[in-house]
């Protein structure tokens, strides 16, 4: 009987350690233990995360984080919009700030080529930043009218841009701005820089990512708590909408194994069969994440004033 009284006892100890370490605030010096649920028995969905990893609060103190985008040398680029910077993270480096000024850069993406594109709302663009920092217009308007807005965007391996569209009002417009588009969608830009509206039937699609190699495309209506799943046809338009998971999404990316990775409230990581198979908890609420690091194995993660790091089992893709 005394045994199970002090084994009573230690367990209740221990339930409440744990638990306040999960509330606990911390600086950027401290690291912090991931709450991880796997809700998969299948083993090779159980090792994506590495042994023992744990949460790096490696930056804090921004308004927003948002639009991690990793170059080919796994250094990743994000944005802190409300104050209209880009930063730029080294793994042996630490965070740099790289830019300011960058007409509201929101979503970001890093092509083959190593060249970097933004959602840029300041005016409703799709923009490329070169290595000089000039930023250069690639489209904002659609028949004849703003943009409601870009949020995210994805680039083929052909070099066409998928981007989404969503309306966020903004204290930074200038007065009487409204939104113009008469629906909230999702756009292809060719190479060629012909633009089509591949998608009209959105709440308010907000993330998305592609497959590399170009066949399938991930897109969140984080309104609708939805995810959909499309095949890319040879001209770059989308066929066979298909239902792939219940949880909208913020900004979103993809592993070498095809796993999805969702942002609300925490980290869902979905196989490519739309199976959850991992639950990540972070300290703030994360916004977006990629891959980085040289060997593309550290999951950056933007998340409100803040972003971490988390040493993964599993590479990203380009």
């Amino acid at each position: 009987m005394k045994q199970l009284i002090y084994l009573t006892g230690l367990f209740t100890l221990l339930f409440l350690s744990v638990k306040t370490s999960n509330n606990e605030k911390i600086n950027p010096e401290t690291t912090v233990k991931s709450s991880m649920v796997t809700t998969s028995n299948k083993a090779e969905f159980q090792d994506i995360v590495a042994k023992n990893a744990i949460i790096k609060k490696i930056g804090t103190g921004y308004s927003f984080t948002e639009g991690p985008a990793s170059n080919s040398k796994g250094i990743v680029y994000f944005t802190d919009q409300p104050n209209d910077r880009i930063y730029r993270w080294d793994e042996n480096e630490g965070v740099s700030l790289w830019l300011e000024g960058t007409n509201r850069a929101n979503g970001m993406y890093i092509n083959r080529n190593n060249q970097l594109f933004a959602c840029a709302d300041l005016h409703n663009q799709i923009v490329h930043i070169d290595e000089d920092k000039t930023i250069h217009t690639l489209f904002e308007t659609f028949q004849g009218k703003h943009l409601n807005g870009p949020n995210d965007l994805w680039i083929a391996p052909n070099g066409g841009i998928y981007f989404t569209d969503p309306y966020y009002h903004r204290n930074y417009w200038q007065e009487g701005h409204t939104e113009q588009q008469d629906t909230r969608g999702v756009y292809y830009l060719s190479p060629d820089k012909k633009i089509t509206r591949i998608a009209n039937d959105y709440k308010q699609p907000n993330g998305l990512v592609g497959t590399p190699d170009g066949k399938t495309l991930y897109v969140a209506d984080i309104n609708d708590r939805k995810i959909w799943k499309y095949d890319i046809e040879s001209d770059g338009t989308l066929t066979n909408k298909t239902f792939f998971a219940p949880n909208g999404s913020d900004g979103m990316t993809i592993d070498e194994r095809g796993n999805i990775y969702l942002t609300m409230g925490k980290i869902w990581v979905y196989s490519p069969n739309g199976e959850l198979i991992r639950e990540i908890e972070v300290p703030e609420s994360p916004s977006n994440l990629c891959f980085g690091g040289k060997d593309k194995k550290t999951l950056f993660i933007t998340a409100r004033t803040s972003v971490y790091t988390l040493s993964m089992n599993v590479k990203g893709v380009d």
